[in-house]
This record gives structure tokens, sequence and C-alpha cells, in this order.
């Protein structure tokens, strides 16, 4: 089978990068013909706001100009449109509810606009699939067939070591914006005990606010993009890691750190509360409450059955994410379109 996968991404610590590199490389183990386009490799503008639709155009063009491939895969909104435009059977996959994440990003005008796209782009596909239940009910009730396919790590393949650089430490590993509770969480630190140090991997539109907080805060440690080994390592040598969406999937990062079994502090928002339950598998709060969040972190450093607790019951859900089961939904979807 020869496969077509757009993406506004494919490399780095994001949850669509993670999905999309893991997916690739499922469907290479098992034999399958894969091209990716991506920003990575066509021009897109490097600017908040134009990145995504600049490369949404050039992947356009780029798209009708490649030849014919068996399966067109597009992920996220902004690959809706080169998909479109491909030569194949399109497969659309949303990593959340995209007119919603735009609307906490930009505000409801563009999220009323955003949503219209949505709906139409939504019509060029001849399957489409979300990563949350969530997503899942929210798309069945505007009137689409939709599948549930979540999103997916290679357990097995995870580095194994663990990197720690301060007695207590706790991680942040994501894009720095809004919707992924960047700023909630520099206000958490702001009220952390010096003793506790959060270390922020990543980049993304407020990145400038991470590094000023850091240069004020000793126990503040940006370290920018790392390699997907030592992000790995350096979850699985924290204390805990701490996810402040406001807004989510199924994310990735999460289901690292539960195959690494550092225990988890997050919010109670979209594919999370499908993911973990609440004092079984991780401590989840309300979103955007800096004292709270402090507070349940601050309680879980102090609280060492409590978080042997939570890390086996994670590791135990976790293996329901691996892409050996999670890569065969998709084959099932690609071969029926092909039937």
């Amino acid at each position: 089978m020869r496969v077509l996968i757009i993406s506004p991404t494919q490399t780095g610590i994001g949850g669509i990068a993670q999905h999309v590199y893991g997916l690739s490389n499922f469907l290479k183990v098992n034999g399958h013909v894969v091209n990716v386009l991506s920003s990575e490799n066509t021009f897109t503008i490097p600017i908040k706001g134009l990145k995504n639709p600049s490369f949404m155009i050039s992947a356009f063009f780029k798209a009708k100009l490649m030849k014919r491939t068996d399966i067109v895969h597009a992920h996220n909104l902004p690959s809706a449109l080169p998909m479109k435009h491909a030569s194949g059977k399109k497969v659309l996959t949303l990593h959340g509810i995209y007119s919603k994440q735009i609307d906490v990003l930009h505000g409801k005008t563009t999220g009323n606009i955003s949503s219209s796209y949505e709906k139409e782009a939504l019509t060029w596909a001849d399957a489409i699939t979300v990563v949350s239940k969530e997503a899942y009910d929210y798309y069945t009730k505007l009137g689409f067939k939709v599948y549930h396919v979540p999103n997916a790590i290679s357990v097995l393949s995870l580095s194994e070591k663990s990197e720690r650089l301060y007695e207590k430490q706790i991680i942040f590993a994501g894009r720095l914006s809004k919707e992924k509770g960047i700023l909630t969480l520099l206000d958490v630190a702001k009220k952390l005990p010096s003793n506790v140090h959060l270390i922020i991997l990543g980049t993304g539109p407020e990145q400038n606010a991470v590094i000023s907080s850091a240069a004020i805060q000793s126990n503040i440690h940006y370290l920018g993009y790392q390699q997907k080994n030592r992000t790995i390592e350096l979850i699985r040598g924290s204390d805990l890691l701490v996810q402040p969406s406001l807004a989510e999937g199924i994310s990735s990062t999460l289901l690292e750190a539960m195959a690494c079994k550092t225990p988890i502090v997050a919010t109670r928002v979209g594919g999370n509360e499908e993911v973990l339950e609440n004092n079984k598998s991780a401590i989840l709060v309300e979103p955007d409450n800096p004292q709270i969040m402090m507070d349940k972190i601050l309680d879980l450093l102090n609280n060492d059955k409590k978080t042997s607790e939570l890390k086996e019951q994670a590791f135990k859900q976790v293996q329901n994410y691996d892409w050996s089961h999670v890569g065969n939904l998709y084959l099932n979807i690609y071969e029926s379109l092909l039937k």
C-alpha cells in the first residue's frame, strides 16, 4: 500500500508530530510505502499565526503535483485542503476539536470562521478519525460518520535511561502555547518552593514568556527543544510530569509519562479524562487554576505511597495505546476504503 501523510509537522515533541512519526514507522515496518508532506519539507512562514496558513497553501500546490497514492492521510484542518487535491482515498484525522482550539488561541470570531471551514473540510474526506471520545461525540453530533482511533506510542521503543538534574524535579514537555496551559504553569512556578525545580521542554509562541520567567526565577529551567530520547530520559528521571492544558486531545506526552512510570498531575480537559482516572492513574485538576495545581503537585511530592499507586496503574492502562494495537485500527480503515 502507498500512503501519503500530510501534516503541519512531523518532528519535535508535539502530539501531532509524535503521532505522525509513530504511524509512519508502524506502516513502514509492516511493508507499506510512506511519504510525508509537512512543514519540514514544504515552504512555511515561521511567524505566529502564519505558519499553518502558509503550510496549507504551499502544501496544496505540492500535493496537486504528486503522483497518485492509495491513501492520503491528513492530520488536522490545515492539512485538509492539500488532502482534497491529492490523488487517492482520503482520511482526515483530527487531534482534538479544532474550532474550539482556535477559539482558545485566537478568540471567538476566529473560532467561528474556523468552525465554518471545519464543517466544509470534513466533507472532503472519505473517512474521518479522531483521537478522543470527546471529539468523537462532538463531530458525530454534527452529523458526520467518525472513527475513534486514539493517539499511540511505541512503549517498548522508549529509552530506559533516566536523567535527573535536581533532587526534586518536575517537568513539562510540549508546545509552548496558550492552549497547552504554559502561562498557567508559569503562574504555578511562581509559587513553588525554591527546592522544587521545574524543567520546561519545547518551543512555541509563548517561548519568550518562558525564557523571561527562567531568567528571573532560579528554579525554572528552560531547556528548549530536545531530541526524543533525551526528552524521555528527563521525563523518566523526574518526580512527576505536569500537564496544565486548557484544551487537549490524547497527549503523547501523557502516554510517554505513563510508560515511563512518572506520576502525572494534569487538567481535567478533553482526552486527559479519557486516558487517565483521577486518583487512580493520575491527579486531575480543573484548568487555569494555578493555586490548586500547585497544591496537588506539593501533595504528591510528599506522598510516596500515592505516587507509587498512580504510576503502576498508569503503566497498566498505557498498554492499550501502543502502536501494535492502534496502527491496525488505521490499516482496517485504509483497507475498507480500498475495497
